[in-house]
C-alpha cells in the first residue's frame, strides 16, 4: 500500500483483518464510532488507518450503489448575466451546505441548446435539475415531467411546473404605481423577451396598475426584444422613431434600461426631466447610474430554489413560491 491513490476498501480490510463490508459501513457512517457496525475501538482503528493511508471515498462508485450522485444540474441563459450569476451563487451556496455539487451550463436562450444541455446533464446522472432559462410555453418541460425527471424552475415560471421566482407581476405594479404617484400620464414599456414569464408578468402587472388608475398603455409603446443593453438601445430608438415619447418608460431589466438611457441621452432626452425611467432587478450597475428599479431577491431565489428541489427529491410536499419585490427609488424616476 505504498501509493495513496491505490488505497481501496478491500486493501484496508485486509490490513485490518476485517470484512470489507464492515469497513465500508464504518467509513460511510456519519457517526462511525456509535457501535452500530463495529465496536467503538474497532471503528476507531478503521478510521485511523484510512486517514493514515490517505483513503478517500469514490463518489461515482458510491452513486452506483445508492443511485444518487449528489450532483445537481443547473441551466441558465447566460452565466455572465449578473442576475443569473447571483441566482446560481445562491443555488451553489445552499448545495454546498448540504453536501451537493452543482454543474452549470448556458443555453443562450436557444431551445435546441436548452434541450441538449439538459440531456447531457441527465446523461451524467444528476439527481435533479434547476432550470433558469425556461420559456413560458415549453413542451420540453412537459416531456421532462412525464419522464419523471425532478426539476425546479427559478427566475422564470411555466404553468404546471414547480418554480421559485420573484413576484414579477407585483414588481410591474410597483413600477406603474411609482410613475403614477409622481404625476406621469403617458407610458411606454421596454418589455424584454415575451417568450419568458419575466417579461410577460412584469408587463401584465404594469398594465393592470395603469388601467386601475384610468390610464391605458398603447400597444405601439410596448417594445419587445431582449434583456440586454443592446435590446434596450434598439427599443429606445424605436420609441423615439414612433414618437411622441411618453413621459415614463418601464424596462423589464436593468441592463436594457441602461442601454436605453444611452440612446435617450444621445437624442437630447433628459432622464428624468423629460422622461422618467424604471428598471428591474437592482443590479450593481443600476446603483452606479442612479437608476430607479424594482429589486428582485436574486440570491434568495437561488437558495430557495435549491431547497425546493431537495424537498421534491425527498418526496415532501412542495409548492411554487413567488418572492416579494421591492421598489428602490433613485434619480431616474
Amino acid at each position: 500500500m505504498n501509493s495513496r491513490s491505490s488505497v481501496t476498501l478491500k486493501a484496508l480490510a485486509e490490513e485490518l483483518g476485517l470484512n470489507a463490508s464492515t469497513v465500508s459501513r464504518v467509513l460511510n457512517n456519519p457517526d462511525a464510532t456509535d457501535g452500530r457496525w463495529a465496536s467503538p475501538e474497532t471503528a476507531q482503528r478503521i478510521l485511523d488507518l484510512a486517514r493514515e493511508r490517505g483513503y478517500s471515498k469514490n463518489p461515482y462508485a458510491a452513486s452506483l450503489r445508492t443511485a444518487k450522485s449528489r450532483m445537481i444540474g443547473v441551466v441558465v441563459p447566460r452565466l455572465q448575466d449578473f442576475v443569473l450569476a447571483t441566482i446560481y451563487e445562491g443555488i451553489d451556496e445552499a448545495a454546498t451546505e448540504q453536501d451537493y455539487f452543482t454543474v452549470v451550463a448556458n443555453s443562450l436562450d436557444h431551445q435546441e441548446a436548452h434541450r441538449a444541455k439538459v440531456e447531457k446533464l441527465l446523461d451524467r446522472r444528476v439527481d435533479g435539475l434547476i432550470l433558469g432559462d425556461a420559456l413560458f410555453e415549453d413542451p420540453y418541460l412537459d416531456e421532462l415531467k412525464d419522464r419523471g425527471i425532478p426539476f425546479v424552475l427559478v427566475n422564470r415560471r411555466s404553468t404546471g411546473h414547480l418554480s421559485v421566482t420573484c413576484n414579477d407581476y407585483e414588481g410591474g405594479r410597483l413600477a406603474a404605481q411609482h410613475f403614477l404617484a409622481s404625476g406621469r400620464t403617458s407610458f411606454g414599456v421596454i418589455a424584454g423577451d415575451l417568450r419568458a414569464s419575466t417579461a410577460r408578468d412584469r408587463l401584465a402587472g404594469f398594465r393592470a396598475a395603469l388601467e386601475e388608475a384610468g390610464h391605458t398603455l398603447p400597444e405601439d409603446r410596448v417594445i419587445p426584444g431582449g434583456f440586454d443593453a443592446d435590446a434596450g438601445r434598439a427599443a429606445a430608438e424605436e420609441l423615439i422613431q414612433r414618437g411622441p415619447l411618453p413621459e415614463a418608460v418601464f424596462s423589464a431589466n436593468d441592463f436594457s434600461a441602461i442601454g436605453a438611457i444611452g440612446i435617450f441621452t444621445q437624442h437630447g432626452v433628459r432622464v428624468p426631466e423629460d422622461l422618467a425611467l424604471i428598471g428591474f432587478n437592482d443590479t450593481p450597475l443600476a446603483s452606479a447610474v442612479h437608476l430607479t428599479t424594482v429589486r428582485s431577491p436574486m440570491h434568495e431565489m437561488g437558495r430557495t430554489g435549491f431547497q425546493a428541489l431537495i424537498d421534491l427529491l425527498a418526496g415532501r410536499d412542495v409548492a411554487a413560491q413567488q418572492l416579494a419585490p421591492e421598489m428602490v427609488i433613485r434619480a431616474s424616476a
